[in-house]
């Protein structure tokens, strides 16, 4: 899945949506240290109460919130898996009511294989996400909803429990202070520690092959729940990849580099992002880095370019995600550290910046339009090298 086509479900988790309809929630509690279901509650979503819908609405959203390759990851599910996952989210995919909901026990009874520190709620919903075919026109009397793309899916999340606070209220009746005690815990949907969406929906297709994994922290996933409950490949995180990027350009340029030559890198594979928006996002293998690497100026072989990926990833033919390589073009997502200041910049300004040498010296000189300033005083101008 795209960013695009994550943001476009997300968008839609609202109550009262015509795009959107939730047949079914399924909560099923855990307790901690436990393996086992204490208790597990299906009913029709739309029998909650509206505010109840809002809190589940928001904890869905918050599962699906993170960039692509670092918080979010499309996982392919391995073949042949024992007590698959992908066999038991497709059969609830196609079953009703209770058929589902046997399907999501079996998916439940795999999460809890391992306890958990605190008690825990596992939320399921499944229901069916309608995109229209194409984009209203003004002109046409025809409504853009009159065709849609259907898409039914199964969406996870796993939230941990709070123990209930400790309080003093003031009786104004009674005139007194009294000291509230709450028994039952608070399940913590503001949070959701993780959760998955399947089938993944990328344009106008569902792809049954894929699920749509939620880790806890943003390129912290958890290995364990992506092999062994739902079944998926290894997957490299954005924060991975970079370094493997940047380890591979120091086998082969070495580990200095004009600021300018980076510039050019960046800017490089930024174009390729670009041009392909509309498409899969581009990978590069190690022709497309030494194709980058040569039209950023630098003389390089292919053979090496070759050897840096056999020796860093063990894989000759490995692919690295172009999205993950480049630093969020045009905000200042580069930090240029010293021990005097800390520079933060874009990629494409970063062609701006050179380091020189003056009197023996090493200065950053930063090529500028404006005149700077200095808490509200503008820098007075200089002649370069003038005491």
């Amino acid at each position: 899945m795209e960013k695009k086509d994550v943001a476009g479900i997300r968008n839609q988790l609202k109550t009262d949506n015509d795009l959107l309809r939730i047949s079914d929630i399924f909560n099923v509690y855990i307790m901690k240290e436990s393996t086992e279901i204490y208790h597990a509650e299906r009913q029709p979503f739309e029998m909650l109460d509206s505010d109840q819908q809002e809190l589940f609405m928001k904890n869905f959203k918050k599962v699906l919130t993170g960039q692509m390759n670092e918080k979010l990851f499309e996982l392919k599910f391995k073949r042949d898996a024992e007590n698959s996952s992908q066999l038991i989210l497709h059969k609830g995919l196609l079953g009703e009511g209770e058929d589902w909901q046997e399907q999501m026990l079996m998916m439940t009874e795999k999460m809890i294989q391992n306890p958990f520190e605190k008690d825990i709620v596992i939320t399921f919903i499944r229901g069916e996400y309608m995109k229209p075919t194409r984009k209203r026109s003004e002109e046409s009397e025809e409504s853009s909803r009159d065709t849609v793309y259907s898409h039914p899916f199964t969406l996870c999340a796993i939230n941990k429990t709070e123990e209930p606070k400790k309080e003093i209220q003031f009786d104004y009746i009674e005139k007194e202070f009294k000291y509230k005690v709450e028994v039952d815990p608070v399940i913590d949907l503001k949070n959701p520690m993780t959760g998955f969406l399947f089938p993944c929906i990328t344009n106008h297709a569902s792809d049954v092959n894929h699920v749509l994994y939620a880790a806890p922290k943003a390129n912290e996933p958890d290995f364990h729940f992506i092999e062994e409950v739902l079944n998926g490949e290894d997957i490299m995180t954005a924060q991975e990849d970079k370094a493997v990027f940047e380890e591979v350009i120091k086998s082969v340029v070495g580990d200095q580099l004009s600021p300018s030559t980076l510039a050019k890198v960046y800017s490089e594979i930024h174009t390729s992002i670009e041009e392909n928006e509309e498409d899969e996002p581009p990978k590069l293998d190690y022709k497309d880095v030494e194709r980058v690497l040569t039209n950023s100026g630098q003389q390089v072989e292919t053979d090496k370019v070759k050897e840096a990926f056999q020796l860093i990833t063990d894989n000759e033919g490995y692919e690295l995600k172009a999205g993950s390589i480049v630093p969020k073009f045009k905000t200042k997502s580069i930090k240029i550290q010293t021990m005097i200041a800390n520079i933060s910049i874009s990629p494409q300004d970063l062609q701006y910046v050179r380091q020189v040498n003056y009197k023996g010296k090493r200065c950053i000189m930063i090529e500028i339009e404006e005149d700077a300033e200095i808490d509200g005083f503008k820098m007075l101008p200089e002649a370069f090298g003038e005491e």
